[in-house]
């Protein structure tokens, strides 16, 4: 009885974001991984560690309502599993929230305020528009929802039930992916990857610049590479078409003693001189919250710790959302804060799977937009199977985001 040679796998994932650190995770979670016959490396730019981008900074929105529907069905029921699994709501933030679009003016000199100048994140685009209500007087506020001013609102509509969203810390959540990883095995090494090395098109491994050795350049060794860059992934290969948007957000801290009910706010403040501005506001588990405003089209620098970060454009945000709410007006701003979100330039996406018109053994994870840490868990579970199940998924059809359909 003969029997199958065993595969060595040695595996680099470029890109210590959420998709690269989940990714990792459920690799080493695979029932056919070992530590004898696979290998992970994460390969991360940053000298400061995982998280430093997109995923240290997002708002950490998780939603059965979001997009593309075939990667938010895998990726939902996983969220859940991975907060009972490992303690989420402690570790990294994890609940059910309630979320809203709130329209309503707001308090104070309009070019104070900031008019949003640049294009909308799109972060609702998978929502189905909720019809507003027929008496617009009844403005449909929950009761609980006392951090906004009533007498400033217009109108309040759920956007889904009490199960059909929920948030992480992104940080956190991504900074733990990698943690349980490298609980089974998974090396970080920073560097930034240069190019990706192939033979008979067919991977053998990654070239970097090390950072731990001077900037030594050097070669991993890979018979399979995992591209989950995000906006910098076209410096890989740049025939993806992936562009970069840049975003702005600020942490708010209220007084001592005041109270920040869990919800999700999507605005659309009307300003004074008929100006308007639609701040997104995120409630956190420690009374922290997150706002993040536009993005725009900066230009993307060559490394992640070089973001460079718009202090104009921050305040615009303190003010907009000063203007609706005493509670956020009076509270301590922690941190101002940009970074690029990867977007699929000929619309669609992300793109998912293996791209092998370029390579066999390379497969692209990047284009998620705004729901990168929303659709981690469900494209790092169907990557993992592709790799470690002899390039079949099991967990559902990702054809329309195959890279066949993007390079």
């Amino acid at each position: 009885m003969s029997m199958d040679k065993v595969e060595q796998r040695n595996i680099v994932v470029i890109g210590g974001g959420i998709i690269g650190c989940s990714t990792a995770y459920y690799l080493s979670r695979h029932p056919s991984y070992s530590t004898s016959t696979t290998n992970i490396i994460v390969l991360e730019a940053s000298a400061n560690g995982v998280a430093q981008g997109a995923s240290g900074k997002a708002g950490g929105l998780i939603a059965k309502w979001a997009y593309p529907r075939e990667i938010v069905d895998i990726s939902f029921p996983e969220h859940v599993k991975l907060a009972e699994e490992h303690n989420g709501a402690e570790r990294w933030g994890w609940r059910f929230v309630g979320c809203g679009s709130w329209e309503g003016e707001g308090e104070g000199e309009g070019e104070a305020l900031g008019e949003s100048r640049s294009g909308s994140l799109e972060k609702t685009l998978g929502f189905g528009a909720t019809a507003a209500p027929e008496n617009r007087a009844d403005k449909g506020l929950p009761d609980d929802l006392t951090w906004v001013k009533e007498e400033l609102t217009t109108s309040y509509s759920p956007m889904s039930g009490p199960d059909g969203t929920a948030q992480v810390h992104p940080y956190l959540f991504t900074t733990s992916m990698l943690d349980l990883a490298k609980e089974k095995g998974v090396q970080l090494v920073k560097g930034t990857a240069i190019s990706l090395e192939q033979v008979d098109h067919h991977v053998t491994g990654v070239t970097y610049r090390d950072w731990s050795d001077s900037g030594c350049i050097k070669t991993l060794p890979a018979t399979h590479v995992v591209l989950s860059a995000g906006a910098w992934s076209p410096s890989i290969i740049p025939s993806l078409p992936i562009a970069a948007t840049r975003a702005h957000s600020v942490t708010i801290r209220p007084k001592a003693g005041v109270t920040i009910s869990p919800y999700v706010l999507f605005t659309e403040i009307l300003l004074p001189h008929s100006l308007s501005a639609s701040p997104e506001i995120y409630a956190r588990p420690d009374n922290e919250v997150y706002v993040c405003g536009p993005g725009d089209d900066s230009i993307l620098p060559g490394n992640v710790d070089d973001v460079e970060i718009d202090l104009a454009a921050c305040q615009s945000i303190i003010n907009q959302v000063a203007s609706i709410s005493q509670e956020l007006r009076e509270g301590a701003v922690d941190k101002r804060q940009a970074c690029f979100l990867p977007v699929v330039r000929t619309g669609g996406g992300p793109i998912i799977g293996e791209a092998d018109k370029i390579a066999k053994g390379l497969y692209i994870a990047t284009g998620h937009t705004c729901w990168g840490i929303c659709n981690a868990p469900g494209t790092a579970k169907v990557i993992a199977e592709l790799i470690m199940g002899r390039r079949k998924a099991r967990s559902g059809n990702l054809t329309k985001l195959a890279p066949s359909r993007f390079l």
